[in-house]
C-alpha cells in the first residue's frame, strides 16, 4: 500500500527475507503455504537464561501451544533443559504461520539459539515434527523447494519419503528424525 494506492508485490517471499542477516544464531527460513502459494518466512528464536523462578514462553505469529510441545520434544528426545530458560519464537514480518510444516524450522531456530550457533546459510527447513521426534511428511514440497531455489537457497532439509529418488534434486536432504536434521543444520 502506497500513497497512490495498492501496488503489486512481485515476490512476497523476497519481501519477508530482504533484511535477513545470515549466520546469526536463532534464525532459519521455512517455506510455508499461504493458500496454494509457498511463502518463505524467517523463523526466529531466542533462548535466554531466566532471572525468575518461572521461565517465560512467548510466541508471535506461531501457535504458543505448539512451541511448548516442540520444547517438550527437545527435552525428552534430545535431553535439552529449558527449565531455566526463557524461550521466544517470532515469525518475522508479522506473518502468521499455522501449518505444522514449520515445526522443523522452529526447532532448528530454538536449538541454534540454545547452542548460540548459527545454522548454515542457504538452507531451508520444512517438516512436521511428531511427539517421538520423527520428522513427518508435508504437502507440496516440490513447490516449496522451487520457491526457495528462486531466492537462491541451495540446501533443503525435508522429511524422508516426501520426494522419490528420481524427483529429489541436488541439495535435497531427506531426514527421518530431529537428530538427523540437526546434524545437517550444524555441519561445517
Amino acid at each position: 500500500m502506497e500513497e497512490s494506492g495498492l501496488k503489486e508485490v512481485a515476490n512476497p517471499s523476497g519481501l519477508f527475507l530482504e533484511k535477513r542477516a545470515s549466520a546469526v544464531p536463532g534464525s532459519v527460513v521455512c517455506a510455508c503455504l499461504e493458500g496454494n502459494r509457498p511463502l518463505l518466512v524467517e523463523m526466529q528464536a531466542l533462548v535466554a537464561r531466566t532471572p525468575y523462578g518461572m521461565p517465560r514462553r512467548t510466541a508471535v505469529g506461531f501457535d504458543y501451544n505448539r512451541v511448548n510441545m516442540l520444547l517438550a520434544i527437545l527435552e525428552k528426545r534430545l535431553g535439552m533443559d529449558f527449565g531455566t530458560q526463557d524461550v521466544y519464537v517470532n515469525v518475522v514480518g508479522g506473518a502468521r504461520v499455522t501449518e505444522p510444516a514449520a515445526d522443523l524450522a522452529v526447532i532448528a531456530a530454538i536449538v541454534s539459539s540454545y547452542r548460540n550457533k548459527p545454522i548454515m546459510p542457504g538452507i531451508l527447513a520444512v517438516g512436521e515434527v511428531g511427539l517421538t521426534g520423527e520428522v513427518r511428511r508435508v504437502g507440496f514440497v516440490e513447490r516449496r523447494i522451487k520457491e526457495a531455489q528462486n531466492l537462491g537457497f541451495q540446501k533443503f532439509v525435508i522429511p524422508s519419503g516426501n520426494l522419490s529418488a528420481k524427483d529429489a534434486s541436488a541439495g535435497v536432504i531427506q531426514v527421518n528424525t530431529v537428530e538427523e536434521a540437526l546434524a545437517v543444520f550444524f555441519e561445517k
